[in-house]
């Protein structure tokens, strides 16, 4: 079969899609042609949370200290952290909380550049040759972060449990959420360097890499496959062309399709034999090698019918949205309906554009009231709509019931738990229920009382052994 057959083959084989999900408007066009700008923000200030992925950092500055670009700021000693760095060379100004994504607050650290290029980067360091616990190091202290969203350290993810053996890292190129292109021009402008980044992490690992595009992409199909064969690694590395639906991003819904493997419930993809991986978290990687880089600043996409200047742009991690506007992101007078952190789907509506941009902005959108649901909610009719839709096979009609009547015990049964929160379900309902904050309701629900009953356990059991 040749390559042109195969890939043929692939775009219509049923391994490469997922029953349920939706078909949400793409929006795409509005940015797509967008390349890769560099932005700072008005105020020469970033405010910069102190923790961004794993355990609690603790700061290791204080305000007056002049800091430089690339300085570590705050860290932990648990496996299961990273640091952050300085994205500015400048004065520490404050630390404390700040608004954050999720319209919570959380310490952060602003810091006013005074212009300076000064740098306090590592020292590059060979990927390939180097021991690979002196690669893994380097990752997490170049504060590398899942960003996907999830934040999750990357060092973690790329050292598997003993006796676990990963055959394939799939490369989540699908971004299927509507708006969001920052993706799409990364692989068209950084070819080069996100094959890098992924040739690094199928080293540590010894797997064999999928880069898996959805179909609305296929324009950087020719272009990706080159540059795998150019730089050696065609043996090691295939792109498999998936179905534009969403969410086929969601590393459940990937790795069903492309393996034709599932998930278990309540496990990582790793208990399938594979890692997913972001491109962004890949291009950090090459840098952090090829340059001694942390991961200090962020390419993200503006958009949104409200946005007068939809495009994709980079800037120092910290940066706030608000001092963005209005010259980078020119709005249109009284348009501004919602603002959304990340993608329309699972991103978070914030209460003002006052927020950072951290390791896990994929995008910032500016939506109209025509693109927003504002609707009210009617009673529930039963359609089932919900559950034909959803890409977990789960009911969230039923979920959304017992989360109602308080039974949440019930609700885990209904797979409460394995709820993905892609809003799959509130897209398609009639009725206009907010079936996703239910369902976040409830699963923070059952993490207390689960948190609760094992601290009562401990209580009693340190209770009896002191009798």
């Amino acid at each position: 079969m040749t390559l042109k057959e195969e890939y043929h083959t692939i775009e219509h084989m049923k391994m490469f899609t997922f029953k349920g999900g939706i078909y949400p408007p793409e929006h795409k066009e509005l940015s797509r042609d967008s390349k890769i700008t560099d932005a700072f923000p008005s105020t020469r200030t970033v405010t910069i949370p102190v923790t961004m992925g794993g355990a609690p950092n603790e700061c290791v500055v204080k305000v007056g200290d002049r800091v430089v670009k690339g300085q570590i700021l705050a860290q932990s000693d648990k496996y299961i952290s990273v640091p952050v760095h300085a994205s500015v060379t400048g004065t520490v100004k404050k630390i404390g909380p700040h608004m954050v994504t999720g319209n919570t607050e959380a310490p952060c650290i602003t810091i006013e550049a005074d212009g300076s290029d000064e740098t306090a980067y590592m020292a590059p360091l060979d990927p390939f040759t180097c021991d690979e616990k002196d690669a893994l190091k380097r990752i997490k202290d170049a504060g590398i972060a899942g960003m996907g969203g999830a934040s999750f350290p990357t060092h973690v993810k790329l050292s598997p449990p003993e006796g676990m053996e990963i055959e394939y890292v799939i490369l989540n190129a699908a971004e299927c959420e509507p708006y969001l292109t920052v993706d799409y021009r990364t692989l068209k402008e950084e070819t080069g360097k996100v094959v890098d980044g992924f040739a690094i992490e199928l080293r540590l690992l010894g797997a064999h890499g999928i880069i898996a595009l959805e179909s609305n992409k296929a324009d950087l199909l020719d272009e990706l496959k080159e540059a795998v064969s150019k730089a050696g690694y065609a043996d090691d590395m295939e792109v498999r062309v998936v179905k534009t639906k969403y969410p086929q991003g969601c590393e459940k819904n990937l790795t069903l399709a492309l393996l034709g493997r599932e998930i278990p419930a309540g496990c990582l993809p790793a208990a399938a034999g594979c890692l997913i991986s972001n491109v962004g978290t890949v291009c950090a990687i090459s840098d952090a090698f090829r340059f001694g880089k942390p991961l200090i600043e962020r390419a993200l996409t503006i958009s949104g019918g409200a946005c007068e200047t939809p495009e994709n742009i980079r800037v120092p991690i910290g940066t706030n949205v608000g001092d963005l506007i209005p010259e980078v992101i020119r709005l249109r007078n009284g348009e501004v309906a919602k603002i959304i952190s990340g993608g329309p789907m699972m991103g978070f509506a914030m209460t003002n554009a006052m927020f950072p941009i951290v390791k896990g902005t994929s995008g910032v959108l500016f939506l109209t009231k025509k693109e927003t649901s504002l609707a009210d909610e009617t009673p529930c009719i039963g359609c089932a709509a919900c559950i034909r839709a959803c890409p977990m096979n789960l009911a969230p009609v039923l979920m959304a019931r017992t989360i109602r009547s308080g039974d949440f015990e019930q609700a885990e049964k209904y797979g409460l738990t394995d709820c993905i929160e892609c809003g799959s379900c509130s897209y398609v309902c009639p009725a206009h229920i907010r079936l996703v904050q239910r369902f976040r309701y409830g699963k923070n629900v059952v993490r207390t009382r689960k948190t609760e009953a094992k601290t009562k356990a401990a209580a009693a059991q340190s209770s009896g052994g002191t009798k």
